[in-house]
């Protein structure tokens, strides 16, 4: 069902665990530093390849959350998130992925991508995380990221919903040039994973090393110190096969996500 849009390469995980690969390329403005965005070991920064646009919140930002059924059903039971208005206060919700590798802390953008924060804590209240596997680790020149969020034993699959892209694709017009150019997705980004426009669910990714992608996954959070060094290690472990993309070497368990 849904997908990682991931580097450049972009890493697509369907429901039952196919794969597809796409390319992206450059674009755009700047946004200060994150927390959690300072680069990490062995992290650099492509020439001439932008950072994130700067963040101007939408006149509409908020006013009207949907949330639609997907094609793919879902592949663990859940409800949906509430649709309409949802508030953007507080701006920062803290939030704590607890793995077998160590807690990951995160900031939910709640000011940024409401709907999509908004989506994130309602799976989280309902254990929808717990017990989900990291389904594919990317570390290539072009940036490395963790994939989390799908319930399958592969790590695929979703919640049987999708809703609209948020920053930073809202950043540009629908026809913009630059929405098929890569960008920089600093290190500590959080992110969700799609398989095309407005395709967001339960999937996410994690960014241990600044990563090159298109401004379409939408950027809903963002990682703190500590939570960097437990990327970090589970970054060390590996892909499967000794290759640069696929399942790590040891399995990764979310076993809860706790919100505030």
């Amino acid at each position: 069902m849904l997908a990682a849009v991931v580097l450049v390469g972009a890493v697509v995980t369907q429901s039952h665990g196919s794969t597809n690969n796409a390319s992206p390329t450059p674009s755009r403005a700047r946004v200060p530093a994150r927390p959690g965005s300072a680069p990490g070991p062995a992290s650099a920064t492509p020439a001439g390849v932008p950072p994130l646009p700067a963040f101007a919140p939408p006149p509409d930002i908020g006013a009207n959350c949907q949330y639609q059924p997907s094609p793919d059903p879902a592949s663990k039971a859940a409800t949906l998130p509430p649709s309409g208005r949802v508030s953007t206060e507080p701006a920062p919700i803290h939030a704590v992925i607890s793995t077998n590798f160590g807690d990951i802390g995160v900031q939910l953008a709640n000011n940024e991508s409401p709907c999509a924060v908004n989506s994130f804590t309602s799976l989280a209240k309902q254990g929808f995380y717990d017990n989900t596997i990291c389904g594919r680790m990317i570390d290539e020149p072009e940036g490395g990221t963790l994939l989390f969020g799908g319930p399958d034993a592969d790590g695929g699959g979703g919640a049987g919903y999708e809703f609209a892209d948020e920053y930073p694709t809202n950043q540009y017009k629908a026809d913009d040039p630059a929405l098929k150019a890569t960008v920089i997705y600093p290190r500590g980004t959080m992110a969700l994973a799609t398989n095309g426009p407005n395709t967001n669910g339960s999937q996410f990714f994690l960014v241990f090393r600044d990563a090159e992608i298109e401004p379409t996954s939408t950027v809903f959070g963002s990682v703190d110190e500590a939570g960097l060094a437990t990327l970090d290690k589970i970054a060390k472990v590996g892909v499967a096969g000794n290759r640069t993309r696929g399942m790590p070497t040891s399995t990764v368990t979310i076993t809860s996500v706790q919100v505030g």
